[in-house]
């Protein structure tokens, strides 16, 4: 069971990339085209958030000590936990993309 917690948990924050990506792409080319300072202020908070997933699926899936221990060793109820913050996200996520590109 553990396996299935720590496969969903890796897709949401694999998931959460490309959304933060697609807002990236949008609001960035928005700070550079309108010179806003909101603009900007959302191009850094999706920089920011992409390098916290970026840094999450790292540990999940390539660092040879912590992605060991997170295959194994991590209780349920922890990882249950990670999954419902990285679905939360994703939630999030998809609903600015949603806003964004209408």
């Amino acid at each position: 069971m553990v396996s299935l917690w720590a496969d969903v948990a890796r897709i949401a924050a694999a998931l959460n990339l490309v959304l933060l990506a697609v807002l990236l792409v949008v609001w960035g080319r928005n700070a550079i085209r309108l010179r806003s300072s909101h603009a900007l202020g959302l191009s850094t908070f999706a920089a920011l958030l992409f390098a916290e997933n970026a840094v999450a699926l790292y540990y999940y899936l390539l660092d040879p000590t912590l992605s060991a221990w997170f295959s194994s060793a991590v209780p349920p109820v922890a990882w249950r936990a990670m999954l419902t913050l990285h679905l939360l996200e994703t939630v999030a996520l998809a609903a600015l993309v949603r806003v964004t590109l209408d």
